[in-house]
């Protein structure tokens, strides 16, 4: 009978020490917040992090989860409470605001990381359908009376908001900075648009699901991704002589991940986007990345464009943002002088 307690007793504490030790092992959640269109990115991504966190760090299993919209509405999102760990947007501003309106990061949050916190980057381009029957070719013809588009609304989408700024800024170099002409073709430009998505997924379905539009602008690595979806030999991509570069920038929620504990694994996994690794797969997804031998490697997927920042033709986002997308700023100007 002691010999069957002491047995019993034996395989109880055996049990508890497994339940003890699974849940030890249970595995952290590392959330990311991003953008519309990174969907299928970091689905590629995120699985050969885990393996290489796995081999790091064996007692600490670690699952990487997504959340996607517009990324100004995941920056809304995360102020008025959603716990993401870090960020993956396409619009620096959408970043920033972590830090003005919540003091979620510091101010200099873009210091934190290389190449200003941002692992790859992009520009704007043009997806045409077969042909290209509209003779499609620079921004100049996006202004064009009889050419309809399609593209996410700035007001929320960081997609959006660099749709406008390419077009502007292209328009720009051609007549010169502040010339009256150049508001004359943005007022055409965005009187084409057929209709405004709130995200840069819902505008590829308006353009490849409804059919509407002449053109999809959207960034070069979406436009390509679409391309290879839906059918090469029916859709065309167009990217212009002279374009945006456009940045996507990153990084970790400083309150979210001290509250949450996933400190270490957030800045491993930021860090881990800037490896050769990491960087040859953001480029099968066709994004430009600042690796000069996995760009060497990849030139020929990547049209030659004279690129312009943001700061050069409009001198910061805060600029950008207080004259181009607040309430009665160009942008709304521009869109009540359309519909006259």
């Amino acid at each position: 009978m002691k010999k069957s307690m002491l047995k019993n007793t034996g395989l109880a504490s055996l049990a508890m020490f497994s339940l003890m030790s699974s849940a030890s092992l249970t595995a952290a959640e590392l959330l990311n917040s991003s953008y519309d269109i990174s969907r299928e990115l970091f689905a590629a991504l995120n699985p050969e992090f885990e393996k290489q966190w796995a081999q790091e760090n064996p007692q600490e299993p670690l699952t990487i989860k997504q959340s996607h919209a517009g990324s100004s509405k995941q920056a809304l999102a995360i102020l008025q409470g959603l716990k993401a760990d870090v960020v993956t947007f396409n619009q620096v501003t959408d970043v920033q605001i972590l830090h003005d309106k919540g003091q979620l990061i510091p101010a200099d949050w873009q210091a934190r990381l290389p190449n200003n916190s941002s692992p790859y980057y992009s520009t704007m381009a043009f997806l045409v359908r077969k042909g290209n029957p509209k003779g499609i070719k620079t921004w100049d013809d996006l202004a064009r009376s009889d050419v309809k588009l399609v593209f996410p609304n700035p007001k929320t989408s960081g997609n959006g908001r660099y749709t406008y700024l390419a077009a502007w800024g292209a328009f720009n170099q051609e007549n010169g900075k502040d010339s009256p002409k150049t508001r004359e073709q943005m007022q055409q430009f965005l009187k084409n648009v057929e209709v405004f998505d709130t995200g840069g997924r819902g505008a590829t379905t308006s353009f490849i699901e409804r059919g509407l539009g002449d053109v999809l602008i959207s960034f070069e690595s979406e436009v390509n991704n679409i391309r290879s979806q839906y059918g090469e030999s029916d859709y065309e991509v167009i990217v212009p002589p002279v374009d945006i570069l456009a940045e996507f920038p990153v990084t970790w929620v400083d309150k979210n991940v001290q509250k949450n504990g996933t400190e270490k694994a957030a800045k491993a996994y930021l860090n881990y986007l800037y490896s050769p690794e990491a960087q040859n797969i953001i480029t099968r997804f066709n994004y430009r990345v600042n690796d000069k031998q996995v760009m060497a490697e990849n030139k020929s997927k990547f049209p030659a464009t004279q690129l312009f920042t943001v700061e050069s033709q409009f001198g910061n986002w805060t600029n950008v943002m207080n004259e181009h997308f607040s309430t009665g700023g160009e942008f709304d100007q521009l869109m009540e002088q359309g519909r006259r």
